[in-house]
């Protein structure tokens, strides 16, 4: 664990970094976030004070959130990996906020199509499993939407 003094705009992890930081905001506000390949910003996450900030990647993996200060803050700044043990629960729990970050950054910035791709691989088993209208809910689309979807992509890997 170690005390930080961090001044406003100063970047605390880069989107890329093999970071497993997790950020305790004393004073001041911190905030996570991604930056789509058309270079627009989408703040995924706010810190306040008393709030916890990190990137839902594994331990080793590379992020995919900026972090930066908006205030002067107090940050007490920790290895993931010292979080408590490295059992299988929090690898669970690890995967699991990784899978929803990744869900969330997509849903401000990626196409239907994309997201539909994702679901597709993040849950291969489960696809022929539930109704089309709970995956369309998941992705943010409607039932007709994700018909569309799913004709393109037929479309596209008949190409």
């Amino acid at each position: 664990m170690k005390k930080l003094s961090v001044k406003k705009g100063e970047i605390l992890q880069h989107s890329g970094e093999l970071n497993s930081k997790v950020y305790y905001v004393v004073s001041g506000l911190l905030r996570s976030y991604s930056i789509d390949p058309k270079g627009k910003e989408h703040i995924f996450m706010f810190a306040p004070e008393d709030w916890m900030i990190a990137d839902g990647v594994t331990v080793d993996g590379p992020t995919e959130l900026f972090i930066d200060a908006l205030e002067d803050s107090e940050v007490i700044q920790q290895d993931k990996k010292d979080m408590g043990d490295s059992s299988h629960q929090f690898d669970k729990l690890i995967k699991r906020m990784h899978v929803l970050q990744k869900r969330i950054i997509m849903l401000m910035s990626a196409t239907a199509i994309e997201r539909y791709e994702y679901f597709v691989e993040v849950y291969p088993a489960i696809t022929q499993r539930v109704p089309q209208k709970m995956i369309a809910s998941y992705l943010g689309i409607t039932p007709e939407a994700l018909s569309t979807v799913k004709s393109q992509r037929l479309h596209k890997s008949d190409s």
